[in-house]
């Protein structure tokens, strides 16, 4: 993709990317209320899913983009977990469950970030269909914690947790067919 630029990190699809942090600040306030919750929850959905198909089409897929992307779920996710724990709504345990699959992937982006021959190697870091779907579920989890449906919230804790991994597994399969290809 190219080199990190801060032009980047103010283009359009950039931009839908930040949106995710006032969300963020916004959730806690807004979790008292089912629909409220819910329409932050879904306007992050929304965001994360629209950065991406933005800068697809408009050919603006940046390194910096890719970044904040991350880094904007990261902190969205972050504050909904934590809110959620600290009203007694997910135990520490569920929380576990819905980030099998960044729970799994730690030990590879460590990797990465420790091995300066791993940050040279050109890796594919695109989701792919498990990691969208991993998404997807954790999205429908939440949802269904924040509406009170407890069967729905138990078949997506189990299930997130096991496409997470599976995700996960096949995140690592990636990186490590690429080290085999070009070599330590």
């Amino acid at each position: 993709m190219g080199k990190y630029r801060a032009r980047d990190l103010v283009n359009g699809p950039t931009l839908v990317s930040w949106l995710r942090v006032p969300l963020a600040a916004l959730f806690p306030f807004a979790v008292g209320s089912p629909w409220a919750s819910v329409c932050v929850l879904a306007a992050a959905g929304l965001s994360d899913v629209l950065d991406g198909w933005l800068a697809r089409r408009s050919k603006l897929a940046t390194p910096a983009g890719a970044v904040v992307d991350g880094l904007t779920d990261k902190l969205f996710a972050g504050a909904v977990l934590a809110t959620l724990v600290a009203r007694g709504d997910l135990s520490l345990a569920a929380v576990a469950l819905l980030g099998a699959r960044e729970v799994g992937e730690l030990p590879l982006v460590l990797w990465v970030l420790a091995s300066p021959a791993a940050r040279r190697r050109k890796l594919d870091d695109r989701a792919n269909l498990l990691g969208k779907f991993a998404t997807t579920l954790q999205f429908v989890t939440v949802f269904a914690v924040l509406v009170g449906a407890a069967r729905a919230r138990q078949i997506g804790l189990w299930s997130t947790a096991v496409v997470g991994l599976a995700a996960a597994t096949s995140y690592w399969a990636r990186a490590l067919s690429a080290r085999r290809r070009e070599g330590p």
